[in-house]
């Protein structure tokens, strides 16, 4: 069935546009395909297909490839040459790896699935996937993302559900067209504060992770859909606690006051730090304190506060209310907070 299929493909030549032959139990791809040149779409998933041919390399007008539900165990090479391909489905294979080299022509690729694959990690090279949309990377091993894919500015849907994530780069404050975040299932234990720059963000889920506490102004972002359901968030329980006294490193005394003359403009200190790019990166680290508006290295003190999901929110059951994790410099600024600031407690 399969063969006579390809044999009327290849009757049309340059004129044939389109070839499907799903589930047909094919074990090798064939490599008479490189006699349809003009192929813009080419379907052969639900196959037993270990790896493509060479001669898909020829397929140069090709816009959509779907090999999903085969045997592949990589992204392969041969497909930088496929410059026209927009949508490359590689859902449901035994993927590990991307071949070095796999995605530089593909610059023109709007949609990449590789969902139900067994990647542990992505190549940086990921990032030059310029004009990348819709990226789907469910049911994997991923243990992280590298900050490269935060370079993919025209991304507007990333989904990462059901992996081993622990954390999520600070980068992703770039993807500034990005409208949908799907993180559900992994073991994520904090968000960055750059996801609160995600001014496009509408949907995110983080569900079934270990969130306890979310960064300032995340109750700010234009979500239309939030779902964090069986994450240990931290509850409004007030207990008593005793208050410790300040005791600051050297490091932390000399970095204050080094960050806060230089928010004064000290110009002898504006002059000097430039010929000291050591301490430069060291207080580039520097956190704002939330009562006091000073600048500190260390965290003396994070604290949380309870506010209301937006109302405009479709949001996971039982959710009243969102911990924002607030940062204060000292107990003294501590004693000076208002009354819906908590310190957090270990019970």
């Amino acid at each position: 069935m399969a063969e006579r299929l390809l044999v009327g493909a290849l009757k049309g030549g340059k004129r044939t546009k389109i070839v499907t032959l799903n589930g047909k139990k094919i074990t090798k791809m064939p490599s008479a395909l490189e006699k349809l040149s003009g192929l813009k779409i080419l379907s052969l998933k639900n196959n037993l297909i270990p790896k493509v041919c060479p001669e898909i390399s020829t397929l140069t007008q090709l816009t959509a490839l779907n090999l999903g539900n085969n045997l592949l165990e990589e992204v392969p090479e041969e497909l930088k040459y496929l410059t026209s391909l927009k949508k490359l489905h590689l859902f449901g294979n035994r993927i590990r790896r991307f071949v070095p080299g796999s995605c530089d022509g593909l610059q023109n690729l709007v949609l990449l699935n590789l969902n139900n694959n067994l990647l542990t990690c992505l190549p940086q090279e990921i990032g030059r996937l310029n004009s990348l949309s819709y990226l789907t990377i469910n049911y994997n091993q991923l243990a992280s993302i590298p900050k490269e894919l935060c370079l993919l500015e025209n991304l507007s849907e990333l989904q990462l559900n059901y992996n081993q994530l622990i954390c999520i780069p600070g980068q992703i404050k770039f993807l500034k067209k990005l409208q949908k975040l799907l993180l559900a299932r992994n073991n994520i234990d904090d968000l960055p504060e750059g996801i609160c720059d995600l001014t496009n963000l509408r949907i995110l889920d983080i569900a079934g992770n270990i969130v306890q506490v979310f960064p300032p102004q995340f109750q700010n972002l234009q979500l239309k859909e939030f779902y964090c359901e069986g994450n240990p968030l931290l509850l409004r329980q007030p207990v008593h606690a005793v208050e410790q006294e300040d005791v600051w490193s050297l490091q932390e005394i000399a970095s204050r006051f080094v960050m806060n003359q230089l928010a004064e403009n000290n110009p002898l200190l504006m002059q000097a730090i430039e010929c000291y790019p050591q301490i430069r990166n060291i207080i580039s680290r520097g956190k704002e304190c939330a009562i006091c508006g000073k600048s500190f290295l260390t965290t003396c003190l994070e604290c949380v506060e309870f506010v209301p999901p937006s109302k405009n929110w479709k949001i996971s059951k039982n959710l009243q209310l969102i911990p924002l994790r607030i940062l204060i410099c000292s107990y003294k600024c501590f004693n000076q907070r208002g009354p819906d600031l908590f310190g957090i407690a270990q019970v």
